[in-house]
C-alpha cells in the first residue's frame, strides 16, 4: 500500500513540474496551439494566445520583424500591430509558451516537435 501511495505522489509530482513548465511545441510548419506563427500580432498583458521569452541562444523559433507580414508571409515574419491580429502574444520571463530570438537571418521554426 505504501509503495502504490508513493507512486502516485510522485506521479503527481512530476506531471505538476511538466505542466509547470508550460513549454508548447511548435510544429516543422510553424503552428503551435494551432495557429499559424506568421503575420500580425499584437502585445497583450492577458488573455494572450502565447506567452514568449526573448533568448540569445537556444530559440525554438527566430523571429524578423517585417513591417509588412500578413498572414501569409513565411513563418516567423511577424509585424506587430494595434488591431486586427493574427494572434497575441506576452512577453515573460519564465513558463512560456515558447522562446523567441530576433534576429534578420535564418528565420523560422528552430527546435520543432518530436
Amino acid at each position: 500500500m505504501k509503495k502504490v501511495l508513493f507512486l502516485l505522489v510522485s506521479l503527481s509530482f512530476l506531471l505538476m513540474s511538466m505542466r509547470s513548465s508550460g513549454h508548447e511545441c511548435i510544429t516543422k510548419d510553424g503552428y503551435c496551439k494551432g495557429k499559424r506563427l506568421a503575420g500580425r500580432f499584437r502585445v497583450v498583458t492577458n488573455n494572450e494566445d502565447f506567452c514568449v521569452r526573448v533568448v540569445t541562444n537556444n530559440e525554438d523559433m527566430v523571429v524578423y520583424i517585417d513591417d509588412f507580414a500578413t498572414n501569409k508571409s513565411k513563418i516567423g515574419h511577424w509585424r506587430e500591430v494595434t488591431n486586427n491580429e493574427d494572434f497575441t502574444i506576452r512577453f515573460v520571463t519564465n513558463n512560456e509558451d515558447f522562446t523567441i530570438r530576433y534576429d534578420a537571418f535564418n528565420v523560422g521554426v528552430q527546435r520543432p516537435c518530436r
